[in-house]
């Protein structure tokens, strides 16, 4: 091949791959599909209940409480975490309590106290 024309190849080739790959790459986006937004929102149960034991050393209280309609549960003794520390002050043995509580993972864990 003469200099000349492989010279003028080598131009045409250097011009013409940034146009190619630009097209190719515009045929490779990925598509804006919607996904479904994480669940932010954290449901809040409500039950009535009697202590049974507290721990407050581990953080946890046992709870004799009745049915939970929002989750279909049962009355059941169960042990709950304890979200604030101050809420061990309302939480003795054999008292009768209404609590709010919301599950954390695979935990349940009681926020409020009456």
């Amino acid at each position: 091949m003469k200099p000349i024309a492989m010279v003028s190849a080598v131009i045409v080739l250097s011009l013409a791959a940034p146009s190619v790959l630009r097209a190719q790459s515009d045929t490779m986006r990925p598509m804006n599909i919607k996904q479904p937004e994480a669940k932010t929102q954290v449901k809040t149960h409500k039950a009535v209940g009697t202590v049974k034991k507290v721990d407050q050393a581990a953080g946890r209280v046992t709870l004799a409480h009745g049915p939970v309609p929002s989750l279909k549960w049962p009355a059941m003794t169960m042990g709950f975490a304890v979200k604030d520390k101050a809420l061990f002050g309302k939480l003795a043995p054999e008292k009768k309590i209404e609590f709010e509580f919301v599950q954390q993972g695979r935990d349940y864990v009681v926020t409020s106290v009456k």
